[in-house]
């Protein structure tokens, strides 16, 4: 099959990483990619915004299968310009996409379906939780425990020029849990913990993801097969009900409270940076896997994890969420990679030969291991041989559960 790309994040250098060791890939295309990306592929200088951009390459490469990995493009209907082309996609239409690109879609879907969720308030006040109804980058959230947060959250929501979604404070552990859907079936892939804060002990504002590891240490057969009847076949079920089958990855960002699982949010699309930990342990054709997704016809796929741990610390501009950092070099990828790691490409660019920076997010540093615990210090270890002006990470990225804290699923 020939696969074609669409992205240039850490996400979709993991996705593209993937699918070039598929057995049944013949040619790997991306757009516009990234350094990263180039190394194991042609890219190619269109946008992701760019729908007719990208079907014209499409049709002129003759590819099997378009993958998007962002999430922008799909809420916008980038599928719905594909699909009639001609060109099969993994990725929803822009109106089962709306899961992610509305949180009051979302809300009115789980009700519909019967999903747990946090109940919505009327009013706003604290404890709470507030929300920009639109995209906003993984940034539109604010935990709010007084009124000083409360109002600082309604700014800056308001600044986004969207809607305000505000919840019930739920507390316990989240987890973030990705399923491959053709529709109507749905392929459950290992579960991921990510870390949003932008500083150690999760302080700091939101941000579109500090570092990530996967498997979630409890979470096993049962409690997958538990969490997709529990929250991915009703959603399924009632999208198709309105006419908007949901073809892509479903991705659910639970908290495990003490009454039973809760849908925080719905993802369109593959996490970033949980995608750098959890593509690198499972195990199997990730391409013949989404393209029988996108055909409908996912039923029997053979998908597998295999053993160990992965764990991803991401490596960001000095002022990132606020900032970014263009044209730093970079320096220690080689090294990093010599020791056995992966580092996937988020915001780097080339100037001639030389690798820099450009953007918040810079590199994703993913250690692989036996255990959580080997992972994590093979991750650290690698992240310590990259330097360039500026770089920030967190320190406790996975160290609970490199530490031997496991998650449970609790019944309501």
């Amino acid at each position: 099959m020939r696969a074609l790309v669409v992205g240039s994040g850490g996400r979709e250098h993991a996705l593209a990483w993937k699918l070039a060791q598929a057995p049944s890939l013949t040619e790997l295309h991306a757009a516009p990619g990234s350094p990263g990306i180039a190394r194991l592929c042609e890219c190619h200088p269109i946008r992701a915004e760019d729908s007719e951009g990208l079907l014209a390459l499409a049709h002129a490469l003759d590819v099997d299968l378009v993958v998007v990995g962002p999430e922008a493009p799909l809420v916008g209907g980038l599928a719905d310009v594909l699909r009639p082309g001609g060109i099969a996609v993994f990725g929803p239409s822009a109106g089962a996409a709306a899961i992610e690109g509305s949180k009051a879609f979302a809300k009115e879907v789980m009700a519909a379906a019967g999903v747990p969720t946090a109940a919505q308030l009327a009013v706003a006040r604290p404890p709470c939780v507030v929300k920009a109804d639109g995209l906003a980058a993984g940034k539109g959230v604010y935990v709010c425990r007084s009124q000083a947060e409360l109002d600082v959250a309604l700014r800056a929501v308001s600044s986004l020029g969207a809607g305000v979604v505000v919840e019930e404070l739920l507390e316990g552990p989240e987890v973030s849990f990705f399923a491959i859907c053709d529709g109507t079936e749905a392929l459950a892939l290992v579960s991921a913990q990510d870390f949003k804060r932008a500083y150690d002990e999760d302080e700091g504002p939101n941000t579109g993801g500090m570092g990530s590891y996967a498997p979630v240490p409890g979470l096993g057969e049962d409690a997958v097969e538990h969490l997709l009847e529990l929250v991915h076949r009703p959603v399924l079920a009632e999208l198709q009900r309105r006419g908007s089958p949901f073809i892509g990855l479903l991705f659910a960002g639970l908290m495990l409270t003490a009454d039973g699982p809760r849908v925080l949010e719905f993802n369109c699309r593959f996490g970033d940076p949980e995608t750098q930990s959890v593509l690198p342990i499972v195990e199997g054709d990730l391409l013949q896997a989404l393209a029988a997704a996108a055909l409908g016809e996912l039923s029997g796929v053979p998908l597998e994890t295999a053993r160990g741990a992965a764990v991803t610390v991401v490596l960001a501009a000095a002022d990132y969420p606020a900032g970014s950092d263009r044209g730093s070099r970079i320096t220690g990828v080689e090294e990093a990679e010599a020791d056995g790691a992966l580092v996937f490409h988020a915001g780097t660019a080339l100037h001639g030969d030389r690798l820099v920076t450009n953007g918040g997010r810079i590199l994703g540093v993913t250690g692989l291991g036996e255990t959580v615990a080997v992972a994590r210090t093979a991750a650290y270890g690698a992240a310590d041989r990259i330097e360039f002006d500026g770089a920030r990470r967190r320190d406790d990225i996975a160290r609970a559960a490199a530490k031997g804290a496991t998650f449970s699923i609790h019944s309501a």
